[in-house]
């Protein structure tokens, strides 16, 4: 199927309209040539594409579901379906790219594969790919989220990788992309960044995006099986955006088709620092690599950002989902903790699916999206499981949602 938005862009640059593009030492700009050249000749290469495609379907078990959520349908008065990456091997889309990414720096001749996770699944996910294709692989991970995601670091350890605390600023994930970084201008030439989502410099936007295409590939054909047309509305919950971009990116020419983005809105959206509503509240600017839109502090450096989820806290966004909001044709909205983690529950107990906090964003709003138009159908991606979250969730929010003595 030919996709005008994705045939498009980026650019040969790497730029989404405005945004995009790569803002890095040239030592470093020369590996990321290579990369994108190697990319450009993996995607065309029967054998890779063949690889990729027969480890999706008998190691993570592609094609993910689609479920109708029958008892929060009925409740909300639209139809809810759910797009099941969280049964996914690893528990999350992640790992849909960490495949590729690691198929990838093996063809390159790479040692190591390293990166930075918030949520802890993006780690677990390249641990494992790592694992599978006989690579080293080193984790950096803010120590917040070390401690709020433990489920996941103890994976991490088990697959063999080497979680790195990184201990400045807010300890999370913002501060472990910066260190991440840092390891990788040391040594550009044995190892890998695999980045985590749909951002950093060309042609990791636009690379990650298309490894994550397959969750809207698969969704256009499954629901339309389903029901006979295509959906009304499309939620997922946005941080760097990778499993946003991977849904809406099937979609993209389909203008009756609405897409909402869902950022965190912390404990307070008007509060600096409180929130990562980066679409909903920033600016043009540039970090990491790559321009789009950036919450800035004072001194225009990325501002301090919260998410009670781990994967969301960040203070920039994909380049395409900034050039989609810019010209209008996705929505990009903010849901607080407290919604996320209402949402989070009623999920586990009306449908007895525990989703990520990430995800539980996405749900969040769709329920709200349900009331306002009934009878419409809503495909939310459900992004990633709640396992990691389980233990954070009812030492922080127990005793609220009637669970006792833990």
């Amino acid at each position: 199927m030919k996709n005008t938005f994705n045939d498009a862009m980026p650019d040969q640059q790497g730029y989404f309209g405005e945004y995009g593009g790569s803002f890095i030492p040239e030592e470093l700009q020369q590996v990321m040539d290579e990369i994108a050249t190697a990319y450009d000749e993996c995607r065309q290469e029967p054998g890779f594409i063949t690889e990729l495609a027969r480890l999706y379907k008998h190691f993570v078990g592609r094609p993910s579901p689609i479920f109708h959520a029958q008892n929060l349908s009925q409740k909300y008065g639209a139809d809810i379906y759910l797009k099941r990456e969280d049964l996914n091997h690893t528990g999350a889309h992640k790992i849909n790219h960490c495949l590729g990414e690691a198929l990838l720096a093996k063809k390159l001749g790479k040692k190591k594969l390293i990166a930075e996770t918030g949520a802890g699944q993006h780690g677990v996910a390249l641990a494992t790919a790592a694992a599978l294709v006989g690579l080293e692989c080193d984790i950096y991970m803010g120590a917040v989220d070390i401690a709020k995601e433990h489920p996941n670091v103890v994976r991490m350890h088990i697959l063999g990788a080497k979680v790195i605390s990184v201990n400045e600023g807010r300890q999370t994930l913002k501060e472990a992309v910066d260190a991440a970084f840092t390891a990788y201008l040391q040594d550009p030439h044995t190892q890998l960044y695999a980045i985590g989502s749909v951002v950093g410099p060309h042609p990791f936007p636009m690379m990650v995006r298309d490894f994550q295409s397959i969750i809207g590939n698969e969704a256009r054909v499954q629901i339309q099986e389903m029901t006979g047309d295509l959906p009304d509305n499309l939620v997922a919950c946005v941080g760097g955006g990778s499993n946003a971009m991977g849904l809406f990116s099937a979609f993209l020419d389909d203008k009756d088709v609405a897409l909402y983005g869902v950022e965190p809105a912390g404990r307070s959206i008007e509060q600096p620092g409180e929130h990562a509503a980066t679409l909903s509240l920033g600016e043009p600017g540039v970090m990491h690599g790559f321009k789009s839109y950036m919450l800035k502090d004072d001194a225009g450096e990325p501002q301090e950002v919260y998410s009670v989820a781990s994967g969301l806290d960040y203070p920039s966004v994909g380049p395409q989902h900034a050039y989609l909001k810019d010209i209008g044709r996705a929505n990009y909205v903010a849901i607080d903790d407290n919604e996320a983690i209402e949402a989070f529950f009623k999920l586990s107990r009306l449908e007895g699916i525990i989703p990520a906090i990430e995800s539980s964003h996405a749900l969040a709003y769709a329920l709200k999206l349900a009331k306002q138009k009934p009878g419409s159908s809503i495909l939310i991606n459900l992004s990633g499981r709640g396992d990691k979250d389980i233990d954070f969730v009812v030492a922080q929010y127990g005793a609220q949602y009637g669970i006792e003595g833990q």
